[in-house]
C-alpha cells in the first residue's frame, strides 16, 4: 500500500537556525516519534530503529537510511528510508524536506513531500486509517522540529547576549526521543479530530 504525503509547518525561528537541526540527520531523526539511529555506516548511510505499539503488540522495526541528497545552497534533503519486522511488515518512505522563508526574519516554512510504501499488518489498516495516522505522526515529527529549532535559536540567544561571536548555527542538539511511537494514541487523537469536525459542520 502506497500513501503520499505533502504537507507544510510553520516554524517560528529563522532559516539558519532549522536548517542547523534539518542538515543533521541524527537530529531530524530524533524528531520523528519512535524513531532512534544506532550507527553510522558511512556519511551518507546510516541503520536504526523504529518501535511502535498497537494495542499490545509491540513491533520494532530494523532499518536503513540512506542520504540521498544535502543541499546548503537550497536548505534542502531527500532521504530515503526502509525497514522491517520479524513478522514480516515492511515499510519504506522517501522524503523530500525544504525550508523556506516566511513573511518575517525570525520565521519560516518546513515543507515536506514523501511518499510511504507499507506491507504487512500495517498496510491492513487500509489507506483511509493510515492516512489520517501518519497526518497524526507527521505533526508530532512537526511539533519535535519546532523545539529543536527553537533550543538552536535560544542558544544562539543566549551567546549574543553574552557579547560572544555568534557562527553560523552548527549541528542541532537532539530532541529526547519518544521511545516507541503508539499507533493507538494516533488513531485516538485522529477520532478525536473527526469528531471536532463532525459537530462543528453541525452547529
Amino acid at each position: 500500500m502506497e500513501v503520499k504525503l505533502d504537507k507544510r509547518w510553520p516554524i517560528a525561528v529563522g532559516v539558519e537556525q532549522a536548517w542547523a537541526v534539518l542538515s543533521d540527520i541524527r537530529a531530524t531523526a530524533a524528531c520523528m516519534p519512535g524513531a532512534a539511529i544506532t550507527e553510522q555506516v558511512d556519511d551518507t548511510h546510516y541503520r536504526g530503529t523504529v518501535r511502535t505499539r498497537i494495542g499490545p503488540a509491540q513491533m520494532q522495526f530494523g532499518g536503513e537510511i540512506e542520504v540521498k541528497a544535502l543541499d546548503a545552497a537550497t536548505r534542502s534533503m531527500q532521504m530515503l528510508g526502509k525497514g522491517a519486522d520479524k513478522s514480516g511488515s515492511s515499510a519504506s518512505m522517501d522524503l523530500t524536506a525544504r525550508l523556506e522563508p516566511a513573511e518575517t526574519p525570525d520565521t519560516s516554512i518546513l515543507t515536506g513531500t514523501a511518499t510511504v510504501v507499507v506491507s504487512g499488518k500495517l498496510a491492513q489498516f487500509g489507506n483511509r486509517l493510515l492516512v489520517p495516522v501518519s497526518d497524526a505522526m507527521l505533526a508530532q515529527f512537526a511539533d519535535n522540529f519546532r523545539a529543536a529549532a527553537a533550543a538552536v535559536a535560544a542558544t544562539a540567544d543566549a551567546a549574543a547576549g553574552a557579547g560572544e561571536t555568534v557562527a553560523s548555527p552548527g549541528p542541532a542538539a537532539a530532541p529526547a526521543p519518544v521511545r516507541e511511537l503508539n499507533a493507538l494514541a494516533l488513531m485516538w487523537q485522529v477520532f478525536k479530530a473527526w469528531l471536532a469536525r463532525l459537530f462543528g459542520r453541525r452547529s
